[in-house]
C-alpha cells in the first residue's frame, strides 16, 4: 500500500525561482506521495524583502511547472500570533534572554577571542548577553534599547533532554542544537525568526514529512529542541542533494542565480525546465 504523507514548499517572496527551488519543489511533490497532501507556504515574514511581484512570480512558476498544491496558499504573515504564544511559552520557561549586542558588536566581541565558538556556517554568538547582571538587564530593557530574543542553549537542552529525530536518509540522528549556539527567536518588536516560525508552522499545518536542502541540516538539531520545549511531536525529514552551477556553487538568489523566469523567456518549455533542475550537479553533503 503506497505511503502518503503532508509536504509543503516554502519559499520566501525576496526574488525569482531558480532551478534550486524547481528540484526542491518536485522534491517535496513527490516526497508526499500518491494521494498525500501537498501544501505551499509563502515564508512572508521578512517584510522588508517579500515583495508582491516576486510573491505572484512564485505560483505562476510553480503552476507553469505543472505542480499543484492543496488550497489555500498559508503564508507565515497570518499567523503572527501563533509565533508570539509559543515565545511567550518559552520565555516563561526561563529559556530565552533579551540580547542587545548589534551585528557590529558581536563581530568586535568574536574577533577579540583568541578562540571563537564555531558553527557550520562559521562563528557563533559568543554568548555576550546571556551572563548580563540582572541589574543591567533590566536598566536596558526599561530604557528601551532595541533587542532581539535568544535561545540560552544550553539550558534548554538541559531541561529538553537527550533527543533524536529520523533523518529519512540517514537514520536516527541525535540532536545536537548546540551545532548553531543562541539562535535568535525573535526580536523586540514582535518579529519572529526562521527557526520558531518553521517550527510552529510544520505543526500547524500537520506536516509529517519536512523536505529542504542539506545546508539546513545544522537547523534540524535547533527544530527538535524547540519541538519538544513546546510539546511538539517531530515529523520525519528529508534532506535532499543541494542543487549547484557550473562551477559548484549552491545556486541562490542573491547570487544572481538563473531564474525559472530567464528560462521561460528564452523559450525553454516546463518539461526541458524539470530535466534541467533534475539533471544539475547535485551536492553530495
Amino acid at each position: 500500500m503506497p505511503t502518503t504523507e503532508t509536504t509543503r514548499f516554502a519559499p520566501s517572496p525576496t526574488g525569482f525561482l531558480h532551478l534550486g527551488h524547481a528540484y526542491s519543489a518536485l522534491f517535496c511533490r513527490d516526497a508526499a506521495g500518491p494521494g498525500g497532501r501537498f501544501l505551499l507556504r509563502l515564508d512572508d515574514i521578512d517584510t522588508e524583502r517579500c515583495r508582491p511581484e516576486f510573491e505572484a512570480a512564485i505560483l505562476d512558476d510553480l503552476a507553469w511547472l505543472g505542480l499543484a498544491w492543496e488550497q489555500p496558499v498559508d503564508r507565515q504573515t497570518w499567523h503572527l500570533a501563533e509565533y508570539a504564544a509559543a515565545l511567550a511559552v518559552l520565555e516563561a520557561s526561563g529559556v530565552v534572554y533579551p540580547c542587545f549586542c548589534s551585528r557590529k558588536g558581536i563581530a568586535a566581541e568574536i574577533a577579540r577571542m583568541p578562540s571563537a565558538p564555531h558553527g557550520p556556517d562559521g562563528a557563533l554568538y559568543p554568548g555576550t548577553c546571556r551572563a548580563l547582571d540582572p541589574g543591567e538587564r533590566a536598566d536596558r530593557l526599561a530604557a528601551g534599547l532595541p533587542y532581539a530574543l535568544r535561545l540560552d542553549v544550553a539550558e534548554a537542552a538541559r531541561r529538553g533532554g537527550p533527543l533524536t529525530w529520523t533523518d529519512h536518509a540517514a537514520g536516527r540522528q541525535t540532536a545536537r542544537p548546540e551545532l548553531l549556539g543562541d539562535v535568535v527567536l525573535g526580536r523586540k518588536e514582535g518579529q519572529t525568526g526562521y527557526h520558531l516560525s518553521v517550527v510552529v508552522d510544520d505543526y500547524r499545518q500537520g506536516v509529517t514529512v519536512v523536505t529542504r536542502g542539506r545546508d539546513l541540516l545544522a537547523s534540524t538539531h535547533i527544530h527538535r529542541l524547540l519541538q519538544a520545549l513546546l510539546g511538539i511531536d517531530p515529523p520525519v525529514y528529508r534532506h535532499h542533494p543541494l542543487v549547484l552551477d557550473g562551477a559548484g556553487i549552491r545556486l541562490a538568489k542573491r547570487a544572481d542565480s538563473v531564474s525559472i523566469r530567464a528560462f521561460r523567456e528564452a523559450g525553454l518549455s516546463p518539461a526541458e525546465v524539470r530535466a534541467l533542475a533534475g539533471a544539475a550537479p547535485k551536492g553530495s553533503g
